[in-house]
């Protein structure tokens, strides 16, 4: 090679060393990193809400149909069991049994409308011998009380047959009225009997609204018409107009009594001044004719031992309103009407 060929810009420069591969290092070899399969993932995820919306939608609508069954059930409840009396066609010689429970009034169990009924039923069916009064009953109206008095004599008139009062815990007041129209009256010796008398209740807030600074604004058409209100200041000239009408309706009590019980009944000065007995004592009295339930009285005094419920039923619809708390509501109103009821 000449010397001026390096002296030659034109001339070809060597070619550059090739770069020297790095040494494999010495450490465990890495792995490179797979994407993530999201795509199975949100698959699952959509069939998840698919299903839960799925099984959201016939539960809403399981529901729903739940709710109109329901609906149906009560209101065939209401139109296909109203209260009544029972029918038992070709039942053959039987003791009928009608019940007496609980307060006697306007829509409670035991009112004119359902005994009635029931004793009617009993009376007419041909196979029946006799009907039992089964009470256990604290009283009540005596306007119910007397209806269904007035009734069981007509019936027995009518059809002839006999009527049996049998009492288990209570015959009192209103109850008593309703016994004292059976031909004879069985009790416990431990039954409490009686309390033949009448009573007029109510309160008196005239002192606390006076603490209280409470006052009472009422307007009436007609001087008596706020009569007996219990806001108001007692007037003596009412007072006594009370005590005069509910003596009147305890003369009717004693008088249906003395009818009813007839020569039997051994009067003292406390038989009609509301005291009421056991049934041991009672029978003393003439209160009562003999021990006796409703097994002994369908055995041994009927001599019909079959003995068929007569008795008017709750229906379904009714028990279901009284469990929801329509009973509540009821009895709400019921003390806000009746501030001074009669029994």
């Amino acid at each position: 090679m000449n010397p001026s060929d390096d002296l030659n810009p034109f001339s070809s420069a060597p070619p550059p060393p090739a770069p020297s591969e790095p040494a494999p290092a010495s450490g465990p070899t890495s792995v490179p990193v797979q994407p993530l399969a999201l795509e199975p993932l949100l698959r699952e995820f959509k069939d998840d809400l698919l299903r839960e919306r799925r099984s959201a939608r016939r539960w809403n609508v399981g529901l729903r149909l739940g709710w109109l069954a329901l609906i149906v059930f009560l209101v065939w409840s209401v139109f296909s069991a109203q209260p009544g009396a029972k029918s038992h066609p070709n039942a053959g010689p039987h003791t009928a049994l009608v019940e007496v429970r609980g307060e006697i009034a306007v829509g409670a169990e035991a009112n004119a409308e359902n005994l009635v009924g029931a004793i009617k039923s009993a009376m007419e069916d041909s196979g029946s011998e006799a009907v039992v009064l089964r009470i256990n009953s604290p009283g009540g109206s005596p306007v119910q009380a007397g209806i269904v008095n007035d009734e069981i004599r007509r019936l027995k008139a009518l059809h002839k047959k006999k009527v049996y009062a049998v009492v288990e815990e209570m015959c009192a007041s209103g109850a008593y009225y309703i016994a004292a129209a059976a031909d004879e009256i069985y009790v416990d010796k431990a039954s409490l009997v009686g309390s033949i008398g009448v009573l007029m209740d109510g309160f008196g807030f005239t002192g606390l609204m006076d603490k209280l600074g409470v006052e009472r604004r009422l307007l009436t058409a007609g001087e008596n018409k706020g009569m007996l209100d219990p806001f108001s200041p007692q007037n003596d000239k009412q007072t006594a107009y009370a005590k005069a009408m509910i003596g009147q309706i305890h003369e009717q009590f004693i008088q249906v009594v003395r009818e009813g019980r007839g020569d039997r009944l051994k009067e003292t000065p406390e038989t009609f001044s509301g005291l009421f007995w056991n049934g041991e004592e009672a029978v003393k009295l003439g209160l009562a004719d003999a021990y006796g339930n409703l097994d002994f009285v369908a055995r041994e005094v009927v001599k019909a031992e079959h003995v068929i419920d007569y008795t008017p039923q709750e229906n379904v619809a009714e028990r279901l309103a009284k469990q929801f708390g329509a009973s509540i509501g009821q009895g709400a109103v019921k003390a806000l009407r009746q501030l001074a009821p009669i029994r």
